[in-house]
């Protein structure tokens, strides 16, 4: 791919088309807590009770849970505050988040160093993990709140893997539509959750004010010197507490640094921490009884079936966050070369990053049902939870390292002790997780690995492929004096689409062989998605006449924005005539590759490759060619 230019300087907190105004900022910031603090805000419904429940017993006790609590707190101070909130969100591409984003900014930068090829493998396995966790998550939210069903009616408790299973159908078939009108109830929601879980913790703290002092860190470092084993077991369920930091980051793009730091600082994290405390203060007063649900044990018995109801809908509004996410992370995959061409609905005409692949939501929805009904209970699926947050965590530190150096031009004695930290920090988490992959851990890790061989897979048999084409391209000022002048021309323009900026177009060939015309003007297109997020539309096209009526055409596109390959021609002056799509010819080459035994890659990945390359989305949709004007034309590469 093909870097534009990039400010590297960290961004200032702007997002194109939104108000920075106060009031705007609290608007923005609004929108976040309904969008982006959904995973962290369904955390408390499970992550306090498997640290005393789950697959490592842990003593409940005054001390240990004084202990969690203290641990819980610091964490999402270190990881959700200082590391994201502060440090990694100042690391933007354009206003743009998460791992893919700054990939593209750091090989935009970095050029092609020795090191670079390593990043961009880390980068990538950390979105292959991205897409473990988006099956984990709306599994685990909505399991765990319709669990709740459970304690408030016991005698349902056979319903609750059925209601979960229909809730999360419906959620899924409803994406085809669009979720711009639900989006605007995710806030008001997500503000009376956040409201009901502060209150319910505050009036259990009241009862047992002791529980404050768990504030103090002084209970999370003599918690590891007492019993350091149990401690360090207990970190693979606290790390549940900052499941979805990530999101503040990957969401950045949407809202902006400052309404995101504002929700976090000043809303979720006190109602969190408030929530966290009222459970540790119930456990002290009522012991294991409380144990089955110290989330709905809050609630008075009357409330509980409305807290059940409250909750689901929160875990409902989470599981969307990370579809929605799974879709864009999936689009700009597709843009920076990891994934074949799928196809991409847009459900709002107002909002670009309104978007549904249908391939990727249903595979979702097979993947998340399959887990719930295999798992049965949250508890199970909480040892599949948390390994591939802690890997994408880690991931993100090794890419902060690269920002911090080469971008940014640290000092060593002000990023080495900042990125030790961080370091230090996760791998005690990743590390505590990997005791759970016997129990289910393995499940992310898998998926990981699968989705990891086929970005990989298709990234390097693009490049040989590419490679393969130009070796066999022809010059283009040879081709144009010796075709020019002998074959016959003909009205209109061919539009003829090319992957490689130089040589003649295998298309252009073809259409010379067999039907023996030239046309007035011939446009050898060539798209190209750069590494910044967007490129405005006075930077869309680059133009070079070759003369003799053909013209050499590059079309630039960040990796967040649609490519509509009409749109940018209208809008084009510099190469004669205005393009009229009824004497427009597009011309499109489509591949068959050859496995053979040229070195490039294994025969398993070349077939592999293949297959990916057949079932891609035809060029035609991709780039929103008209149909009708449309041809397409054959040809055999050996990769």
């Amino acid at each position: 791919m093909t870097a534009a230019h990039i400010e590297t300087a960290p961004a200032q907190d702007h997002v194109p088309g939104h108000d920075h105004t106060h009031d705007g900022v609290l608007k923005l910031a609004l929108g976040a807590i309904g969008i982006v603090f959904g995973d962290i805000g369904t955390s408390p419904l499970y992550a306090f009770r498997e640290t005393f429940h789950g697959h490592h017993y842990l003593l409940l006790d005054t001390f240990n849970i004084m202990g969690v609590i203290s641990l819980m707190f610091w964490s999402m101070m270190a990881v959700v505050t200082l590391k994201y909130v502060t440090v990694i969100m100042r690391a933007d591409n354009k206003g743009e988040g998460g791992s893919l984003a700054l990939l593209a900014l750091i090989s935009g930068r970095a050029g092609q160093k020795r090191w670079t090829a390593g990043i961009v493998l880390l980068g990538v396995f950390a979105t292959a993990l991205f897409y473990g966790d988006s099956m984990i998550t709306p599994a685990v939210s909505v399991l765990s709140a319709v669990e709740g069903i459970a304690v408030a009616a016991p005698g349902f408790g056979g319903l609750v893997v059925p209601i979960a299973v229909v809730i999360l159908i419906l959620l899924f078939s409803i994406q085809r539509t669009g979720t711009a009108r639900v989006g605007l109830f995710f806030g008001p929601i997500m503000l009376l959750y956040f409201t009901v879980i502060a209150t319910l913790g505050v009036i259990s703290i009241v009862q047992s004010p002791s529980i404050i002092a768990a504030l103090s860190p002084h209970h999370a470092v003599t918690f590891f010197w007492r019993d350091p084993l149990h401690a360090f077991l207990a970190l693979g369920s606290v790390v549940l507490a900052v499941t979805g930091a990530e999101a503040l980051y990957a969401d950045m793009g949407h809202f902006g640094r400052n309404p995101i730091r504002v929700s976090w600082l000043f809303f979720v994290l006190p109602a969190l921490t408030l929530n966290y405390m009222g459970q540790g203060a119930l456990l002290m007063r009522e012991g294991r009884t409380a144990l089955v649900s110290p989330f709905y044990n809050l609630a008075p018995d009357a409330l509980q079936l409305p807290l059940v109801v409250l909750a689901t809908m929160a875990a409902i509004i989470a599981s969307q966050a990370v579809i929605s996410g799974a879709f864009s992370v999936t689009q700009q995959a597709i843009q920076l070369g990891f994934i074949p061409r799928l196809r991409i609905d847009h459900t709002s005409a107002s909002t670009a990053g309104q978007i549904y692949i249908p391939v990727i939501n249903w595979a979702l929805m097979v993947m998340v049902i399959l887990l719930v009904l295999s798992f049965q209970t949250s508890s199970n699926l909480t040892a599949a939870y948390g390994i591939a947050v802690t890997g994408a965590m880690f991931i993100d530190n090794c890419l902060l390292a690269v920002v911090l150096f080469h971008l940014w031009n640290w000092k060593k004695r002000y990023a080495l002790p900042l990125l030790a930290i961080f370091f230090a920090v996760d791998l005690a988490y990743f590390s505590a997780n990997l005791t759970k992959v016997p129990d289910g851990g393995w499940f992310p890790l898998m998926v990981g690995f699968i989705i990891f061989t086929l970005l990989t897979t298709w990234a390097k048999g693009r490049m040989l492929m590419m490679q393969r084409l130009r070796e066999s391209a022809m010059p283009i000022k040879i081709f144009i004096d010796s075709a020019a002048n002998s074959a016959s021309r003909v009205p209109g323009t061919a539009v003829f689409l090319t992957s490689t900026p130089d040589g003649v177009p295998q298309a252009l060939l073809h259409n010379l062989k067999h039907n023996k015309v030239l046309h007035e003007r011939v446009i050898l297109l060539t798209v190209k998605i750069t590494d910044s997020p967007f490129v405005p539309e006075m930077k869309r096209y680059k133009i070079d006449d070759l003369g003799k009526g053909f013209h050499r055409m590059v079309l630039y596109y960040g990796f967040m924005q649609e490519v509509n390959v009409p749109s940018a021609l209208k809008q084009v002056s510099e190469c004669g005539a205005e393009f009229k799509m009824m004497e427009t010819s597009f011309f499109l080459a489509r591949q068959t590759l050859l496995p053979s035994s040229r070195p490039g890659m294994m025969i398993w990945r070349e077939k592999l490759f293949a297959w990916m390359l057949r079932n891609a989305e035809s060029a035609m949709e991709f780039f929103r060619l008209p149909t009708n004007r449309v041809v397409e034309l054959g040809s055999q590469v050996e990769i």
